[in-house]
């Protein structure tokens, strides 16, 4: 493989409006680029508030190699901070979460700061009298990262001061967020149970791409969902007899092109796509009628009905959040390597629903994206195929040809079809274009 080039022409000719070049998924020196740039200019989702209740609560993330906290300040904030300490650059703490008390301690030589990363204390002060270190780097403290907005209790953040602010760069892919938060009878959401986390053997990008790529659905899923489906069938069941959650959740992925076109593809700038935009394998749920009805107590018939009627399948919030709505998840994409990728998925509780609403959730969260989920094998399956079949020799190129038109121009903001490959068309442009946003020369 020749050198992976850093110049922003160099990177563009690995773009194509109908293809990419294999090196995006492949190259170890395109991913260490990505980290540099790409994942430093674009906004990445941290953390929810809700899992920092409390005053000292912390949650540690990567992000692109750097290691960050989240903590709850003294005021009630979230704040976001380099988690290394101003010495000698040790983790300032360690576990995923947890209360760290009023202030911060290094476990090497007990360095203290505040909870919004000011120096606290530091042993042997009398030893830096005459010294540097008050005014310099190590005397600042922590270090906050340098943009973090709070939107509805989801916690972003952006590295550098390069690309658009918040809103400019979510737009309109913001009232996914919305519409999540809305169904809450009471407004609010909050996480419930821990992380289901699941090791990919792939590039990143293949697990984003396929969120919204309904072509494969009744192909890859035929030995699970179709199983499922055939069962069903074959079941004597008495007239009225109720489908089994399980089997109401599995059926929907093996539907036919037909269904899948039809519920359309909204494409957004910056990389945000969602699938589901007239319909989704969501749309036929059987009604809780409890939840229902405290929702319209809550908000009004007419608001209730507009909320639920908005079912949309995969909101890909690019590149790290995707939500699931109607059925209260979300998954997060934490690229580990070139071809490693953790995925975690968390189930929210709607404050003010019912307890069967969070069981549908958590049932679907386990059938369709834990590690033990059959529904997901069956991706993780592809997503290593294309992984190791990407280094076979004679054509360098993925294809991203369906449904592709000549005016399609960039930024794309359109609804199609939903068997449509535009959303990764548009990934990748919007993957150029942060990449090459912070280096010399700028955007191509």
């Amino acid at each position: 493989m020749p050198p992976t080039p850093a110049a922003p022409a160099a990177l563009a000719a690995l773009i194509r409006p109908d293809a990419v070049h294999r090196d995006l998924y492949t190259s170890p020196d395109l991913f260490a680029l990505e980290r540099r740039h790409f994942f430093a200019n674009t906004w990445q989702y941290v953390v929810h508030a809700s899992q920092l209740p409390a005053v000292g609560d912390y949650v540690t993330v990567d992000i692109a190699g750097r290691p960050l906290v989240a903590v709850r300040d003294a005021d009630g904030a979230v704040r976001v901070l380099m988690n290394r300490c101003a010495h000698k650059g040790a983790r300032v703490v360690s576990a995923p979460s947890g209360n760290t008390g009023a202030f911060f301690r290094c476990p090497y030589h007990a360095w203290a700061y505040d909870l919004d990363g000011a120096l606290r204390a530091v042993p042997r002060r009398d030893g830096y009298a005459g010294t540097r270190m008050p005014t310099c780097e190590a005397g600042r403290g922590l270090v906050p990262v340098p943009h973090v907005r709070v939107y509805r209790e989801f916690v972003f953040v952006k590295l550098s001061d390069h690309g658009p602010d918040f809103e400019a760069y979510f737009g309109e892919a913001l009232t996914s967020i919305d519409n999540l938060v809305d169904r809450a009878p009471a407004g609010r959401l909050e996480i419930t149970g821990g992380a289901l986390r699941f090791m990919h053997d792939c590039n990143w990008k293949l697990f984003v791409e396929n969120l919204n790529d309904t072509i494969h659905p009744m192909v890859v899923h035929e030995s699970s969902a179709g199983t499922a489906k055939r069962l069903w069938s074959e079941r004597p069941a008495a007239p009225g007899t109720p489908v089994p959650m399980a089997v109401e959740q599995f059926v929907p992925f093996v539907s036919g092109y037909e269904f899948f076109e039809a519920t359309g593809l909204r494409v957004l700038p910056n990389g945000h796509s969602w699938s589901g935009a007239k319909g989704s394998i969501h749309s036929a749920y059987t009604a809780i009628p409890e939840y229902e009805a405290a929702l319209v107590a809550a908000v009004g018939a007419e608001r209730a009905h507009a909320i639920l009627g908005t079912v949309r399948h995969n909101t890909v919030c690019y590149p790290s959040l995707t939500l699931k709505g109607a059925i209260q998840t979300i998954r997060v994409v934490r690229p580990i390597a070139v071809d490693r990728t953790l995925i975690e998925s968390w189930t929210l509780r709607l404050v003010g629903a019912p307890d069967a609403l969070l069981e549908r959730s958590v049932t679907y969260n386990r059938l369709i994206n834990a590690p033990f989920s059959v529904v997901g094998h069956d991706d993780l399956h592809v997503y290593r195929a294309i992984q190791q079949g990407l280094h076979a020799d004679g054509n360098d190129w993925v294809s991203l040809h369906r449904d592709w038109t000549a005016d399609e121009t960039d930024p794309v903001d359109r609804t199609v079809g939903g068997l449509s490959e535009l959303s990764m068309r548009n990934q990748y442009r919007a993957w150029l274009h942060f990449m090459t946003l912070s280096m010399a020369g700028g955007a191509p």
